[in-house]
């Protein structure tokens, strides 16, 4: 993140969300209370900003410039959300295909992930505001570039995001170990989304209880899970393999 271009001081970071900057991620010391905390409290209320209330260390480690208690990360890539995206694939006569990451926190994963969507073709990346890797430097270069041109929609809720997509006619796939179907089985062929679960916990319960199919990828020896990002890959070339065949 220290490679990230940052902006401290409560002001300072107040001022450059109601601008408008696509926020990263801020950090706020525990604890912190002033009027000005209270304002920038305000300022980012509802919006799609992960905000972590860490020790003064962990800020110092950043920076010993007058932070006051405050540092903010630019994002290196603009965020999108999937109620503006969605409509525009549509009105272009896309058949969209979405990954949503759901708890994948290694940025590596993540921008390995985005490099095979975009050479894919994939319509656009979903992750949580929470709980996830997000778009900073270290997942721009694993991306090899993918980041700077795939749409990343970052959202605050993905169950919400779950059941819109569903009503848009969006068809959800789950990628889990619980899967009764093969990853071959699923039928990707009309607007989908696949799910992708971090290694330790896979997809959500909460989440895995909205989805259309799980599917599971067959392992024949004796480690007992892909990494992720070689996990989507299978998943995303299946679908690009099915989608293909209907042209």
């Amino acid at each position: 993140m220290e490679k990230n271009e940052m902006i401290f001081g409560i002001r300072a970071v107040i001022e450059a969300v109601q601008a408008g900057k696509e926020i990263d991620k801020i950090l706020i010391k525990k604890d912190l209370q002033s009027e000005l905390s209270k304002e920038l409290a305000e300022a980012t209320r509802n919006l799609r900003i992960p905000v972590q209330k860490v020790p003064i260390e962990r800020i110092n480690r950043i920076t010993r410039k007058n932070h006051q208690g405050v540092v903010a990360f630019i994002a290196a890539a603009a965020y999108q959300r999937a109620e503006d995206l969605v409509p525009f694939l549509f009105e272009q006569g896309k058949n969209p295909l979405f990954v949503m990451l759901d708890g994948v926190t290694d940025v590596r994963n993540f921008g390995a992930i985005a490099r095979t969507c975009e050479c894919a073709g994939v319509d656009a990346v979903i992750i949580p505001s929470h709980g996830s890797a997000s778009v900073n430097a270290d997942a721009m270069k694993t991306s090899a570039g993918a980041l700077h041109t795939l749409p990343v929609c970052r959202e605050l809720n993905l169950s919400q995001t779950i059941r819109f997509l569903k009503e848009c006619g969006f068809h959800i796939v789950a990628a889990t170990e619980k899967g009764d179907n093969n990853y071959t089985e699923a039928d990707y062929k009309a607007p989908t989304c696949i799910i992708m679960g971090a290694e330790d916990k896979g997809v959500s319960q909460t989440h895995l209880s909205l989805c259309d199919e799980w599917v599971k990828i067959p392992l024949y020896g004796k480690i007992e899970s892909l990494n992720v990002s070689v996990a989507a890959g299978i998943l995303i070339y299946e679908a690009v393999k099915q989608r293909n065949l209907m042209e």
